[in-house]
């Protein structure tokens, strides 16, 4: 297959919309997801810790319990929250709206759910007065209405006048329902009218290589209505919306809702949310298209519960039962605002006759405006403003496009995904699981700015003196100055004007990466996505290694801008101090040349490293995988200004690892302590999986030197290389490698992911193949020493747990029994099992590649497995307990799509030509100097609380 055809990332990729056929949205695609409407799904099971772990991880428990109490004093909340308990659902479906602007999701039921409308909140329950619901009238007599939703428990039949009174008819024993990321299909089979069979499409603007309509917060919903009866059914589809954006927001007061002007045919209702202070208002559009033969009718306002004026819920629902549209209400343009402990909703009809035999289809939009993102006493801009503007008022317009232009996206859709699902080298499961795992850049909490610097509040200002007056403003004030006379936006251009000015010294010290872009590259924004929706991190870089193959594939420039922030970011220093909580002590929060675990929380690209288990700056895999991940996207992206502009803090980053060599042996060496993306599972000299991952960015590292012309760089790193890779090879114990060389109990553990740095070099190595067909890179281990070892763990990790059917264990035994030595030794990773299964690939194991893959969508995704569709966690046990929902690394299945998509061109080896030892010596002595400017101060020797010293002495006895 070609490039295009495997969704992978072609260099300058343009959508000819001229060229795209006109998709039908009443068939579902190809291969979808199914389940039945009324399926209850299996209640998911939170992991228990074992004694042995509840004793190891006691004190780093207190220590966070304290920590709890600290920030919740200050009004915020911990990345990391175990304490507190989350509604839990295994009926999620495919979530609502592009990327960045907030996200809605939706459960194959019809509810609406997982509302992640501001940054970092997530509000799992549904509001159930947002429903879709039909009404159908025939001329023999027959009359038939309901929700298109079974009815919840929540919905109380006894509340005369709410949605209680509605007719909540849906068994769904006969309707399905479809996925496939970003669309979706219900398909009502005779319910509620026997003789009517109705499909509702659900579609999102999630398109690859698209950075406009991808980041529309938008959904269209397109109603195709079959009538197999002998009479014309006249059929009013009904879409209510409650003024809430989760939770229990709609009872806080002070909502609005307003008719809006009808445009080209498409009319809308706006809701207009207060939400607390501090944080942006929100507006819903909820509209339809009146096209001939489909009449929309509007109720602006009615009263769900409470107390507020207006018409009631059950009054609002039988003027449609009654008369199939709302023109006979009386309704007024604007509601009054909403009285506090009510809440109101807002609802749309459309009408239509079906004749017999005949088809009709009835669009419906879901868009909403929240322009600002509040964060650290900072507003920035989601990236949708750029083309519907920062006041806040575009919701209609994004919901009246979305109407007009969704046949566009569904056609750019289709295209993209076609050729995957027809591909008969894969199992019908794999395409189905690859594209429904990306429904996290949506729902993964993602933001998405628009690029442009941050403006400050007064808070952030401190001491400092300044004025508004228009004489101090300079040149700047005049260019920007309005040419209407508006007061506000006067005076905001002043503020925004000064402040800049105030933080620009304050700017320059962040991972800020729009300021590493060259001159005619395009600001696309930052980007941030939570790692997980339970563990509060924005773009947690360890991680990332595994997940940013969607992005580089699907969306390379919002993977290079994430790059340029984490660049940044390496240049950074921040000496304020942050305590850990593995041994309470205080520590710098970011130091010179490390990676950051990640770009932040509270205050991202200001404050990084939210973290806090452990001190990240002597994570021995951050680094590595920095250079690797930049070295793959110049090689993907060909972008010779994003390498210039890197490359410094790559030769820092290279530099400050230096000091993790001890014995200058040229490999870096782990300090017994868990200093990688494994942080229960200590390690212990060189490793498998750090010491590869250093192997490989070695590699990457001289290539990329070659890239910007630093021939002394290029011959240091290459040497160096070749130097570590024997030392590296030591732990090859003839059928895998070793996780560490400590010789310590676990050493001889086989590590599931023991070959990431092999991963990492081959997958790059095939992206040079694929546009050069020469490359000056070699893998880091030979391929039947790469062979054995995935048999290894094909045989070990995988079969012998559940015969494959959960994925692969990150830890076994030589004797065939899981590692028990830690949480994580004895867990499954599911991106970490697609990793692994991307090697396979790349080593010709396709059959064993697929059997370890399809593992994890046995378990996550299957009607038999262990309902985490649409919130594929982290983790989860051999005994099938799960720990922490909706999370990054899932993404890594991508990779699989990189390994799939290699050329049949045959790689040629490059020579090298010989080293200078002259040169080689000057530029070694260069780079020992940079390395000794960055090394860390010795650790002072921990200190043992009694808990940690009575943790010591009972692992002794239980081994």
């Amino acid at each position: 297959m070609g490039d295009k055809e495997n969704g992978f990332a072609e260099r300058d990729d343009q959508h000819s919309e001229s060229s795209i056929d006109k998709v039908d949205p009443g068939k579902p695609a190809y291969l979808t997801w199914q389940r039945k409407v009324n399926s209850t799904g299996k209640a998911v099971v939170e992991f228990n810790l074992t004694l042995k772990e509840v004793i190891h991880m006691a004190p780093i428990g207190i220590r966070l319990w304290r920590h709890q109490r600290e920030e919740t004093a200050k009004g915020r909340e911990i990345t990391i929250d175990p304490f507190t308990k989350r509604a839990r659902s295994s009926s999620h479906g495919v979530p609502l709206g592009g990327m960045g602007g907030g996200s809605i999701g939706r459960s194959l039921k019809g509810e609406f759910q997982r509302w992640q409308l501001l940054p970092k909140t997530c509000e799992e329950d549904p509001v159930l007065a947002d429903q879709f619901s039909v009404f159908v009238s025939r001329t023999n007599g027959e009359k038939y209405s309901s929700v298109l939703c079974p009815r919840n428990p929540d919905v109380k039949g006894n509340n005369a006048s709410g949605i209680g009174s509605w007719d909540w008819n849906l068994k769904g024993d006969k309707s399905t329902y479809h996925a496939l990321f970003p669309r979706a299909w219900s398909i009502y089979e005779g319910e509620p009218d026997p003789a009517l069979k109705i499909v509702c499409r659900q579609i999102s603007p999630i398109i690859p290589h698209n950075y406009k309509e991808s980041s529309f917060p938008v959904s269209v919903f397109t109603f195709t209505l079959y009538n197999s009866g002998s009479t014309a059914a006249n059929t009013t589809l009904l879409f209510t919306w409650a003024n809430s954006i989760g939770g229990l927001s709609e009872f806080s007061g002070q909502h609005v809702n307003s008719r809006a002007k009808v445009k080209d045919g498409v009319h809308s209702v706006l809701l207009h949310h207060k939400t607390a202070t501090g944080k942006s208002p929100v507006t819903f559009a909820i509209a339809a298209e009146q096209t001939d033969g489909i009449h929309v009718s509007e109720c602006p306002c009615f009263v769900i519960s409470g107390d507020s004026k207006g018409i009631s819920a059950k009054d609002m629902w039988n003027e449609i039962k009654q008369h199939g549209s709302f023109d006979g209400l009386n309704s007024a343009e604007t509601s009054l605002p909403s009285e506090q402990g009510s809440s109101i909703g807002a609802a749309v009809a459309a009408s239509v006759t079906v004749p017999p035999d005949g088809v009709r289809t009835v669009t419906f939009s879901l868009a909403w405006d929240s322009p600002e993102i509040i964060m650290g006493g900072k507003t920035y801009y989601r990236r949708y403003t750029k083309f519907y503007g920062t006041h806040g008022n575009a919701a209609a317009n994004i919901a009246h496009d979305a109407i007009l232009e969704h046949h566009n996206w569904e056609s750019q859709i289709e295209a993209w995904q076609r050729p995957i699902l027809e591909d008969k080298r894969l199992p019908e499961w794999y395409p189905v699981t690859l594209f429904n795992e990306l429904y996290y850049l949506n729902s993964g909490s993602t933001i998405w700015t628009d690029g442009s610097p941050p403006v400050h509040s007064l808070v952030s200002i401190g001491g400092r003196k300044f004025s508004l007056d228009k004489s101090s403003l300079g040149v700047k004030n005049i260019i920007d100055a309005p040419q209407q006379n508006d007061t506000a936006v006067d005076i905001l251009g002043r503020m925004t004007t000064i402040l800049e000015q105030i933080h620009m010294p304050v700017a320059s010290n962040s991972a800020f990466g729009p300021n590493l872009l060259q001159e005619g590259e395009e600001n696309i924004g930052q980007f941030l996505y939570l790692e997980g929706v339970e563990y509060h991190m924005w773009n947690t870089y360890d991680v990332h290694f595994y997940s940013s193959f969607a992005l580089v594939m699907l969306f390379p420039k919002l993977e290079l801008s994430i790059q340029r922030d984490f660049a940044a970011a390496v240049m950074m220093h921040d000496p304020s101090k942050m305590s850990v909580l593995c041994d309470g002590k205080l520590v710098q929060r970011k130091v010179l040349g490390a990676v950051p675990h990640d770009i932040g929380i509270h205050d991202p690209w200001f404050e990084v490293n939210a973290y806090n288990v452990y001190n990240t700056d002597r994570w021995k895999d951050l680094n590595p995988k920095f250079v690797l991940q930049i070295y793959r996207d110049v090689v993907a992206t060909g972008d010779k200004k994003f390498a210039e502009a890197v490359w410094p803090s790559v030769y820092v980053a290279m530099a400050y690892m230096e000091q993790f060599d001890r014995d200058g042996d040229g490999m870096i060496e782990n300090e017994g302590f868990p200093d990688q993306t494994y942080d229960t599972w200590s390690v212990t000299g060189v490793s498998a999986y750090c010491g590869g991952l250093w192997l490989a960015a070695l590699q990457a590292a001289s290539a990329l030197a070659r890239e910007v012309g630093d021939k002394g760089s290029e011959d240091y790193f290459w040497c160096k290389f070749q130097k570590a890779k024997v030392v590296y090879e030591k732990l090859w114990n003839g059928s895998y490698f070793n996780y560490d060389n400590s010789g310590q109990s676990a050493s001889a553990s086989i590590q599931a992911d023991q070959l990431a740095g092999q991963c990492g070099s081959q997958l790059i190595i095939q992206l040079i193949c694929r546009y050069t067909g020469a490359c000056g890179l070699m893998p880091i281990v030979d391929q039947d020493k790469a062979q054995s070892a995935l048999e290894k763990v094909y045989n070990y990790n995988v079969l012998k747990v559940k015969n494959g059917k959960l994925g692969a264990v990150n830890g076994m035994l030589p004797d065939g029994t899981v590692d028990m030595t830690t949480l994580q030794s004895r867990e499954i990773w599911s991106g970490v099992t697609y990793a692994v299964a991307a090697t396979m690939i790349q080593e010709d194991m396709l059959d064993m590649a697929f059997h370890t893959a399809g593992g994890v969508h046995a378990a996550a995704w299957s009607e038999e497995g262990l309902g985490y569709s649409f919130q594929t966690p982290e983790a989860w046990t051999t005994t099938g307990e799960f720990r922490s929902l909706a999370y990054m690394r899932p993404l890594a299945i991508w990779a699989m799509q990189w390994a799939l998509s290699r050329p049949n061109k045959v790689l040629n080896r490059e020579t090298r030509a010989e080293v200078d030892q002259v040169s080689l010596l000057r530029d070694e002595a260069g780079f020992a100097r940079v390395a000794q400017l960055l090394k860390l101060p010795p650790e002072e020797a921990a200190s043992r609380s009694i808990l940690q010293v009575v943790y010591d002495y009972t692992c002794k006895r239980m081994v």
